[in-house]
Protein backbone atom coordinates (compact mmCIF):
# COMPACT_ATOMS: atom_id res chain seq x y z
CA UNK A 1 0.00 0.00 0.00
CA UNK A 2 1.33 3.07 -1.13
CA UNK A 3 1.99 5.46 2.07
CA UNK A 4 2.32 8.76 0.98
CA UNK A 5 -0.99 10.84 1.32
CA UNK A 6 -2.66 12.61 -1.65
CA UNK A 7 -1.99 16.49 0.08
CA UNK A 8 1.76 15.22 -0.89
CA UNK A 9 1.09 15.38 -4.59
CA UNK A 10 2.61 18.55 -6.46
CA UNK A 11 -0.48 19.76 -8.53
CA UNK A 12 -3.75 19.39 -8.39
CA UNK A 13 -3.87 17.71 -11.61
CA UNK A 14 -1.57 15.15 -10.80
CA UNK A 15 -3.06 14.98 -7.32
CA UNK A 16 -6.87 14.17 -8.80
CA UNK A 17 -5.03 11.43 -10.72
CA UNK A 18 -3.85 9.72 -7.58
CA UNK A 19 -7.22 9.46 -6.74
CA UNK A 20 -8.95 8.53 -9.85
CA UNK A 21 -6.21 5.61 -10.48
CA UNK A 22 -6.40 4.23 -7.30
CA UNK A 23 -9.22 5.20 -4.37
CA UNK A 24 -11.46 5.59 -7.09
CA UNK A 25 -10.96 2.55 -8.42
CA UNK A 26 -11.99 1.52 -4.91
CA UNK A 27 -15.75 2.57 -5.45
CA UNK A 28 -15.98 1.95 -9.28
CA UNK A 29 -17.50 -1.80 -8.93
CA UNK A 30 -18.86 -1.74 -5.68
CA UNK A 31 -22.43 0.53 -4.56
CA UNK A 32 -22.47 1.45 -1.18
CA UNK A 33 -26.00 2.87 -0.93
CA UNK A 34 -27.26 -0.90 0.89
CA UNK A 35 -26.14 1.17 3.98
CA UNK A 36 -29.32 3.59 3.97
CA UNK A 37 -31.19 0.34 4.41
CA UNK A 38 -30.18 -0.06 8.17
CA UNK A 39 -31.87 1.52 10.45
CA UNK A 40 -29.09 3.32 12.36
CA UNK A 41 -28.56 5.20 9.44
CA UNK A 42 -32.60 6.86 9.33
CA UNK A 43 -33.01 9.93 10.09
CA UNK A 44 -33.97 10.92 13.59
CA UNK A 45 -37.32 11.05 15.23
CA UNK A 46 -37.69 14.72 15.05
CA UNK A 47 -37.16 14.23 11.26
CA UNK A 48 -34.03 15.80 11.06
CA UNK A 49 -31.77 14.17 7.90
CA UNK A 50 -27.97 13.71 8.13
CA UNK A 51 -25.87 15.88 6.97
CA UNK A 52 -24.15 13.12 4.66
CA UNK A 53 -25.20 9.96 3.32
CA UNK A 54 -23.73 7.12 4.97
CA UNK A 55 -22.15 5.99 1.63
CA UNK A 56 -20.34 8.53 1.27
CA UNK A 57 -18.79 8.07 5.05
CA UNK A 58 -18.05 4.33 4.30
CA UNK A 59 -16.67 5.51 1.26
CA UNK A 60 -14.32 8.56 2.89
CA UNK A 61 -13.18 5.80 5.40
CA UNK A 62 -12.11 3.19 2.98
CA UNK A 63 -10.49 5.99 0.83
CA UNK A 64 -8.49 6.92 4.00
CA UNK A 65 -7.77 3.52 5.65
CA UNK A 66 -6.68 2.40 2.01
CA UNK A 67 -4.21 5.59 3.07
CA UNK A 68 -2.87 4.74 5.80
CA UNK A 69 -5.18 7.22 7.87
CA UNK A 70 -6.77 6.47 10.92
CA UNK A 71 -8.70 7.91 14.07
CA UNK A 72 -11.48 10.39 14.35
CA UNK A 73 -9.21 13.83 13.52
CA UNK A 74 -6.85 12.05 10.76
CA UNK A 75 -9.73 10.87 9.05
CA UNK A 76 -11.32 14.37 9.57
CA UNK A 77 -8.28 16.54 8.26
CA UNK A 78 -8.43 13.96 5.44
CA UNK A 79 -11.46 14.59 3.88
CA UNK A 80 -11.18 18.33 4.04
CA UNK A 81 -8.87 18.33 1.03
CA UNK A 82 -11.16 19.25 -2.05
CA UNK A 83 -10.59 16.49 -4.46
CA UNK A 84 -10.87 13.97 -2.01
CA UNK A 85 -14.01 14.84 -0.49
CA UNK A 86 -15.86 15.08 -4.16
CA UNK A 87 -14.19 11.75 -4.69
CA UNK A 88 -15.89 10.13 -2.44
CA UNK A 89 -19.26 11.74 -3.44
CA UNK A 90 -19.44 14.32 -0.63
CA UNK A 91 -20.87 17.58 -1.78
CA UNK A 92 -18.89 19.47 0.88
CA UNK A 93 -16.46 18.19 3.52
CA UNK A 94 -17.85 16.07 7.04
CA UNK A 95 -17.16 17.71 10.21
CA UNK A 96 -15.35 15.94 12.93
CA UNK A 97 -18.55 15.24 14.81
CA UNK A 98 -20.19 13.92 11.52
CA UNK A 99 -17.09 11.13 10.92
CA UNK A 100 -17.69 10.38 14.89
CA UNK A 101 -21.27 9.68 14.71
CA UNK A 102 -20.72 7.29 11.52
CA UNK A 103 -18.17 5.30 13.34
CA UNK A 104 -20.39 5.14 16.54
CA UNK A 105 -23.01 4.23 14.13
CA UNK A 106 -21.28 2.11 11.92
CA UNK A 107 -20.09 -0.29 15.60
CA UNK A 108 -24.06 -1.75 14.98
CA UNK A 109 -23.93 -2.95 11.41
CA UNK A 110 -20.49 -3.15 10.87
CA UNK A 111 -20.72 -7.55 10.81
CA UNK A 112 -23.42 -7.10 8.36
CA UNK A 113 -21.65 -4.66 5.78
CA UNK A 114 -18.87 -7.62 6.17
CA UNK A 115 -21.00 -10.59 5.31
CA UNK A 116 -22.44 -7.74 2.90
CA UNK A 117 -19.27 -7.51 0.85
CA UNK A 118 -18.47 -11.50 1.49
CA UNK A 119 -21.25 -12.21 -0.51
CA UNK A 120 -20.37 -10.26 -3.66
CA UNK A 121 -16.84 -11.53 -3.28
CA UNK A 122 -18.83 -15.25 -3.45
CA UNK A 123 -20.90 -14.13 -6.42
CA UNK A 124 -17.84 -13.04 -8.43
CA UNK A 125 -16.33 -16.64 -7.62
CA UNK A 126 -13.37 -15.29 -5.64
CA UNK A 127 -13.48 -18.44 -3.26
CA UNK A 128 -12.03 -21.38 -3.50
CA UNK A 129 -12.42 -24.80 -1.74
CA UNK A 130 -10.15 -24.63 0.44
CA UNK A 131 -10.52 -22.72 3.70
CA UNK A 132 -7.66 -21.85 6.81
CA UNK A 133 -8.75 -20.56 9.72
CA UNK A 134 -6.07 -18.57 12.12
CA UNK A 135 -5.90 -15.93 15.12
CA UNK A 136 -3.72 -12.96 14.86
CA UNK A 137 -3.03 -9.93 17.11
CA UNK A 138 -4.48 -6.54 17.11
CA UNK A 139 -2.55 -4.02 18.73
CA UNK A 140 -4.10 -0.92 20.11
CA UNK A 141 -3.00 2.00 22.44
CA UNK A 142 -1.82 1.68 26.02
CA UNK A 143 -4.49 4.24 26.39
CA UNK A 144 -7.77 1.75 25.49
CA UNK A 145 -8.77 0.79 29.10
CA UNK A 146 -10.76 -2.28 27.85
CA UNK A 147 -7.42 -3.96 26.23
CA UNK A 148 -4.73 -5.73 27.89
CA UNK A 149 -1.68 -7.44 28.36
CA UNK A 150 -1.69 -10.41 25.65
CA UNK A 151 0.87 -13.19 24.90
CA UNK A 152 1.31 -14.05 21.27
CA UNK A 153 2.65 -17.99 21.19
CA UNK A 154 4.01 -17.25 17.83
CA UNK A 155 5.85 -14.26 18.02
CA UNK A 156 6.79 -15.81 21.90
CA UNK A 157 6.14 -11.94 23.19
CA UNK A 158 3.41 -10.06 25.13
CA UNK A 159 1.25 -7.02 23.81
CA UNK A 160 -1.41 -5.17 24.31
CA UNK A 161 -4.86 -4.94 22.57
CA UNK A 162 -6.62 -7.64 21.68
CA UNK A 163 -7.06 -10.87 18.39
CA UNK A 164 -8.74 -11.44 15.70
CA UNK A 165 -9.46 -14.96 14.47
CA UNK A 166 -10.38 -14.81 10.89
CA UNK A 167 -10.99 -17.52 8.20
CA UNK A 168 -9.85 -17.28 5.18
CA UNK A 169 -9.51 -18.28 1.22
CA UNK A 170 -8.59 -17.36 -2.00
CA UNK A 171 -6.53 -14.40 -2.73
CA UNK A 172 -6.06 -13.31 0.89
CA UNK A 173 -10.16 -13.28 0.86
CA UNK A 174 -11.44 -13.24 4.51
CA UNK A 175 -15.08 -14.58 5.08
CA UNK A 176 -15.47 -14.75 8.45
CA UNK A 177 -13.76 -13.42 11.34
CA UNK A 178 -14.29 -12.71 15.32
CA UNK A 179 -12.62 -10.12 17.44
CA UNK A 180 -11.35 -11.38 20.17
CA UNK A 181 -10.20 -10.47 24.13
CA UNK A 182 -6.34 -11.97 22.82
CA UNK A 183 -5.01 -13.90 20.09
CA UNK A 184 -5.33 -17.11 21.94
CA UNK A 185 -9.14 -17.78 21.36
CA UNK A 186 -11.79 -20.12 22.99
CA UNK A 187 -12.58 -23.16 21.46
CA UNK A 188 -16.11 -21.54 21.09
CA UNK A 189 -15.41 -18.93 18.76
CA UNK A 190 -13.04 -21.32 16.41
CA UNK A 191 -16.29 -23.19 16.28
CA UNK A 192 -18.55 -20.10 15.75
CA UNK A 193 -16.19 -18.80 13.11
CA UNK A 194 -16.27 -21.94 11.14
CA UNK A 195 -19.64 -22.38 10.95
CA UNK A 196 -19.98 -18.64 10.01
CA UNK A 197 -17.78 -19.56 6.96
CA UNK A 198 -19.45 -23.35 6.20
CA UNK A 199 -22.76 -20.49 5.75
CA UNK A 200 -21.16 -18.62 3.11
CA UNK A 201 -20.06 -21.64 0.40
CA UNK A 202 -18.72 -25.21 1.61
CA UNK A 203 -15.26 -26.09 0.78
CA UNK A 204 -13.41 -29.27 0.64
CA UNK A 205 -10.64 -28.70 3.32
CA UNK A 206 -10.67 -26.26 6.60
CA UNK A 207 -6.90 -25.95 7.82
CA UNK A 208 -6.29 -24.91 11.02
CA UNK A 209 -2.76 -25.56 12.95
CA UNK A 210 -2.41 -27.26 16.24
CA UNK A 211 -4.63 -24.71 18.66
CA UNK A 212 -7.61 -26.53 16.20
CA UNK A 213 -6.73 -30.05 17.43
CA UNK A 214 -10.28 -30.43 19.20
CA UNK A 215 -12.96 -33.46 18.88
CA UNK A 216 -15.80 -30.86 18.47
CA UNK A 217 -14.23 -28.67 15.50
CA UNK A 218 -13.30 -31.83 13.54
CA UNK A 219 -16.13 -33.57 14.13
CA UNK A 220 -18.53 -31.05 12.97
CA UNK A 221 -16.26 -30.29 9.98
CA UNK A 222 -16.79 -34.08 9.30
CA UNK A 223 -20.49 -33.67 9.80
CA UNK A 224 -20.40 -31.20 7.40
CA UNK A 225 -18.83 -33.04 4.83
CA UNK A 226 -15.95 -30.88 4.86
CA UNK A 227 -12.28 -33.04 5.73
CA UNK A 228 -10.73 -30.79 8.52
CA UNK A 229 -6.61 -30.34 8.92
CA UNK A 230 -4.92 -29.59 12.00
CA UNK A 231 -2.02 -30.88 13.48
CA UNK A 232 -2.48 -33.82 15.76
CA UNK A 233 -1.13 -32.30 19.51
CA UNK A 234 0.38 -34.85 21.46
CA UNK A 235 0.68 -33.02 24.25
CA UNK A 236 -3.48 -33.23 24.94
CA UNK A 237 -2.79 -36.87 25.98
CA UNK A 238 -1.12 -38.90 28.17
CA UNK A 239 -1.00 -41.81 26.09
CA UNK A 240 -0.44 -39.97 22.10
CA UNK A 241 -1.80 -41.85 18.73
CA UNK A 242 0.39 -42.76 16.22
CA UNK A 243 -0.33 -40.06 13.89
CA UNK A 244 0.16 -36.78 12.07
CA UNK A 245 -3.48 -35.15 11.67
CA UNK A 246 -5.94 -35.10 14.20
CA UNK A 247 -8.50 -36.47 11.27
CA UNK A 248 -7.01 -39.60 10.46
CA UNK A 249 -8.18 -41.40 13.67
CA UNK A 250 -11.63 -39.45 13.11
CA UNK A 251 -12.05 -40.75 10.01
CA UNK A 252 -10.82 -44.30 11.29
CA UNK A 253 -13.20 -44.13 13.80
CA UNK A 254 -16.46 -42.46 11.52
CA UNK A 255 -16.27 -43.80 8.58
CA UNK A 256 -15.31 -47.49 7.57
CA UNK A 257 -13.45 -47.90 4.73
CA UNK A 258 -12.29 -44.46 4.00
CA UNK A 259 -8.40 -43.62 4.33
CA UNK A 260 -7.18 -40.22 3.34
CA UNK A 261 -3.27 -40.63 1.54
CA UNK A 262 -0.55 -38.79 4.14
CA UNK A 263 0.93 -37.01 1.30
CA UNK A 264 -2.43 -35.54 0.48
CA UNK A 265 -3.08 -34.74 4.44
CA UNK A 266 0.87 -32.71 4.00
CA UNK A 267 0.23 -30.90 0.31
CA UNK A 268 -3.23 -29.37 1.87
CA UNK A 269 -1.67 -28.64 5.01
CA UNK A 270 1.31 -26.97 3.19
CA UNK A 271 -1.60 -24.27 1.78
CA UNK A 272 -1.96 -22.77 5.29
CA UNK A 273 0.90 -19.51 4.60
CA UNK A 274 -2.62 -18.66 2.59
CA UNK A 275 -3.74 -17.17 5.83
CA UNK A 276 -1.32 -15.80 7.55
CA UNK A 277 -0.80 -13.73 3.61
CA UNK A 278 -4.60 -12.92 4.59
CA UNK A 279 -3.74 -11.53 8.14
CA UNK A 280 -0.70 -9.54 6.63
CA UNK A 281 -3.03 -7.80 4.15
CA UNK A 282 -5.49 -7.15 6.53
CA UNK A 283 -3.42 -5.66 8.32
CA UNK A 284 -1.87 -3.40 5.82
CA UNK A 285 -5.77 -2.21 5.45
CA UNK A 286 -5.94 -0.97 9.06
CA UNK A 287 -6.09 -3.91 11.19
CA UNK A 288 -2.58 -3.47 12.40
CA UNK A 289 -3.35 0.44 13.08
CA UNK A 290 -6.25 0.18 15.19
CA UNK A 291 -6.32 3.92 16.85
CA UNK A 292 -9.65 3.77 18.74
CA UNK A 293 -10.24 3.44 22.94
CA UNK A 294 -12.38 1.19 23.86
CA UNK A 295 -13.35 -2.35 22.72
CA UNK A 296 -16.36 -1.29 20.77
CA UNK A 297 -14.49 1.21 18.58
CA UNK A 298 -11.63 -1.43 18.76
CA UNK A 299 -14.10 -4.01 17.16
CA UNK A 300 -15.44 -1.41 14.35
CA UNK A 301 -12.03 -0.62 13.09
CA UNK A 302 -11.13 -3.91 12.41
CA UNK A 303 -14.06 -5.30 10.73
CA UNK A 304 -13.59 -1.65 8.63
CA UNK A 305 -10.26 -3.11 7.65
CA UNK A 306 -11.81 -6.43 6.79
CA UNK A 307 -14.34 -4.56 4.27
CA UNK A 308 -11.22 -2.92 2.75
CA UNK A 309 -9.65 -6.32 2.31
CA UNK A 310 -13.00 -7.36 0.49
CA UNK A 311 -12.88 -4.32 -1.25
CA UNK A 312 -9.87 -4.59 -2.65
CA UNK A 313 -9.67 -8.15 -3.98
CA UNK A 314 -13.26 -7.22 -6.04
CA UNK A 315 -11.80 -4.02 -7.17
CA UNK A 316 -8.52 -6.32 -8.50
CA UNK A 317 -11.04 -9.05 -9.93
CA UNK A 318 -12.99 -6.33 -11.71
CA UNK A 319 -10.25 -4.45 -12.96
CA UNK A 320 -8.26 -7.84 -14.34
CA UNK A 321 -10.46 -7.84 -17.39
CA UNK A 322 -9.90 -4.79 -18.63
CA UNK A 323 -6.13 -4.15 -19.66
CA UNK A 324 -3.63 -1.22 -18.69
CA UNK A 325 -6.35 -1.08 -15.65
CA UNK A 326 -4.10 0.06 -12.19
CA UNK A 327 -3.96 -3.17 -9.92
CA UNK A 328 -4.74 -1.89 -6.55
CA UNK A 329 -1.74 -3.15 -4.27
CA UNK A 330 -3.09 -4.08 -0.60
Amino acid sequence: MCSATLRDAPSVETFFNIVETETLALFEYLSFEFLEEFDVFAPAKTGRTRDHKPSEMMRGFLHCYYRDIYGIRPVERELRNTVVWLSCGFDRPPSRDAVDRFLTDLEHVVDEIFDHLVEQAAYRGLLDLTYCIDSTDVRTMPADQDASKCYDPTAEEYYYGYGCTIVSTGQKIPIAAEFTKSKQAPEETAMRVTRDALAVEQPIWMIGDSAYDTLDWHDHLLAAGVVPVAPYNARNTDNPKDIEYRVEDRIEKLSKGVQLKQATLDETYNRRSGVERTNDAVKDCGLGHVRARGRVHARAQVFLALCLRLVVAITNYERGDNPGSTVITV
